[in-house]
């Protein structure tokens, strides 16, 4: 692959009794993404403002669809923001690119 993590941070766009209308689609389509190791590491900010999303190993391109799939995209209750990173220094154990 291409060595490329991606940490995608969500920001709530509605207040939070519009956003957990959404909620059980964005937290299926989720569990979806975990089990098919596109996302490795995901949870809600302390605040509750939004979330954190880790990527695996992947593209920009990939990264995006991601994003672009998410339901809370569709619903327009999110937007994301994208940093990326190489995953040059890794745990034991960690899946080399």
């Amino acid at each position: 692959m291409t060595g490329v993590f991606h940490v995608l941070k969500s920001t709530y766009l509605q207040p939070p009794e519009v956003v957990e209308q959404t909620r059980p689609a964005h937290l299926a389509w989720l569990e979806q993404e975990v089990a098919a190791g596109r996302i490795v590491l995901a949870g809600r900010l302390e605040d509750q403002s939004g979330a954190i999303l880790v990527t695996g190993d992947m593209t920009a391109e990939q990264a995006q669809d991601i994003v672009d799939r998410d339901p809370y995209t569709s619903a327009g209750v999110a937007r994301y923001e994208r940093f990326s990173f190489n995953g040059a220094f890794r745990a034991p154990g960690s899946q080399q690119g």
